[in-house]
């Protein structure tokens, strides 16, 4: 199994959590505070530096008001072998 950092899912993951939270209104030092996170740690996530573990996942997603079962849909429809487009 190939690292999960950089594929096409982890950076459609990023994406999709970057415009969820910007169409919520709320900075990364928002979500960071709600979150009783650093907004350096919001910022690695976001930068592809630091992978989301499913809870932290879960936990965002309540944050912005994402759906996760729509969320997973949509990267499983993604070959994590597919070239970023």
């Amino acid at each position: 199994m190939p690292k999960t950092l950089r594929t096409p899912r982890q950076l459609r993951l990023i994406d999709l959590l970057v415009e969820q939270r910007k169409r919520a209104g709320l900075s990364q030092a928002d979500l960071a505070k709600e979150l009783g996170r650093y907004q350096s740690v919001i910022s690695s996530m976001e930068g592809g530096g630091r992978r989301i573990d499913i809870v932290e996942l879960l936990d965002v997603a309540q944050v912005i008001g994402l759906d996760v079962h729509k969320l997973i849909d949509e990267l499983l429809a993604i070959s994590n072998t597919a070239a970023r487009t």
